[in-house]
């Protein structure tokens, strides 16, 4: 939902939460969650690097900077873009090349060069 149009006291769905639109309530639902609610005091990097894991496939860094902003709205804070995490996301968790998937998983991810080179 639109950071805007959110409504704290209304937080039934995963849609409800700023910056969650169907793709990412269902990223909730593979991590085990069923309310919105349940997100309160979780970790965004744990989220990040558990659905990281389940997908066998690293996940855009956003991702990460959608879970901050729901987590840092749970706290109280108001909600605010995902994008305005991003440098946070930076500081704090640096690069996130291969974060959370197993070495098989990121050998299947990466591009082969082309035969003969």
């Amino acid at each position: 939902m639109n950071p805007d149009k959110v409504v704290r006291e209304k937080l039934e769905r995963f849609t409800d939460l700023p910056n969650i639109g169907p793709a990412s309530a269902g990223d909730f639902v593979r991590l085990g969650f069923t309310h919105p609610r349940e997100l309160a005091g979780a970790d965004p990097r744990a989220l990040y690097d558990r659905l990281c894991r389940l997908s066998g496939s690293r996940h855009d860094p956003c991702v990460l900077d959608v879970f901050m902003s729901v987590t840092d709205f749970l706290e109280g804070n108001p909600p605010r873009p995902w994008w305005q995490y991003t440098e946070q996301r930076k500081h704090r968790y640096g690069d996130l090349r291969d974060a959370g998937v197993p070495a098989a998983a990121r050998k299947l991810s990466r591009p082969r060069p082309p035969a003969g080179v």
